[in-house]
This record gives C-alpha cells, structure tokens and sequence, in this order.
C-alpha cells in the first residue's frame, strides 16, 4: 500500500528520456500493460565492451516525421511481449531514465514499431508503481505543452461586422 503522499499523474503526461536525448514525450500511463514500450525504428544491433547494444531512431512527436533522435542504449534482454491486438513479438529491452514531476528513476522499456498507435511511448504499470496514484480522468499533471491559439471560426454574422467597421 502506498502512502497518501504520493504524486499524482494523469492517463496522459509529459515525460523527459535524458539518457535518450528526448526532453519530452508525450506518454500514456498504461496501468493495464505490465511494462512501458517506446516507439522505435531503424533498430541495428552493435556489440560494445563486449554487451549486446541498439542504436535506434526516435520520431517523439506523433504524426511527424521530420524530427528524429537517434539513440543506442545496452539491450538487457529480449522479451516476449503480448500487444493490445493479441500478437506476441520479441522485443529489446533496455533501462533508460525517466523524468516526470521532477522525479527521475529508472524504467525498463520494450522498443517497438508504435506507428499505428495514439501515444509514441506506454509507461506501464511496473514503471509506475508504489510512485504515484494514477488519475484516469485526468491529464497532464507535470505540465503540458504550450501550443498554438487556434484562431476560432468566424461566423458570417462576424464577417458582417468586420466589413462594417473596415469602411
């Protein structure tokens, strides 16, 4: 049981990956999935000191594709890991830190293709747990990304003012 004290987190957050190079990511808190997953691509194996390690890119907005991190990190193992849709596929796993509330801890994760998927990473329950209570109706409570007033629509009533008021 965790104490009352506990952070609270929401079904969405921000998170840093400073180890991989990404100051932020947007996640899904998956308290249904055991471990968290990050999407990878172009995986190519290496040895190094000995150890087996992945170099990999990292497109860590969702839908585009013109900003790319490449980063290596040492494979611990390799994992079966069963997916929403029921597909078992082995994945690399590997430890990378993970900053969320200004805490940094940490965190197994599984690289995989998450092309198809809403959230580019899954933090799952282990990374979670006896850390924070989750909130599942509730989102970013590290902080959110500041992004671009949408201009709200004009209605035609608002174009017959405008037109007024320009002659």
């Amino acid at each position: 049981m965790k104490r009352a004290s506990s952070p609270v987190i929401g079904w969405r957050e921000w998170v840093g990956l400073p180890d991989l190079g990404i100051p932020k990511i947007k996640v899904k808190v998956d308290t249904g999935a055991r471990s968290s997953s990050l999407h990878a691509s172009n995986l190519r194996n290496f040895k190094k000191d000995g150890e087996q390690w992945v170099r990999f890119h990292i497109h860590p907005t969702q839908r585009k594709k013109d900003l790319v991190i490449e980063a290596e990190s040492r494979i611990i193992e390799y994992r079966s890991v069963r997916s929403s849709s029921g597909k078992a596929t082995v994945r690399p796993v590997i430890i990378t830190n993970v900053e969320i509330l200004g805490l940094t801890w940490p965190v197994e994760i599984t690289l995989a293709s998450r092309d198809e998927m809403g959230f580019r990473m899954l933090l799952g329950r282990e990374a979670v747990r006896n850390r924070f209570f989750v909130d599942a109706g509730k989102s970013y409570y590290g902080s959110k990304l500041k992004q671009k007033k949408k201009t709200p629509h004009s209605t035609p009533d608002d174009l017959r003012t405008l037109e007024k008021e320009q002659q």
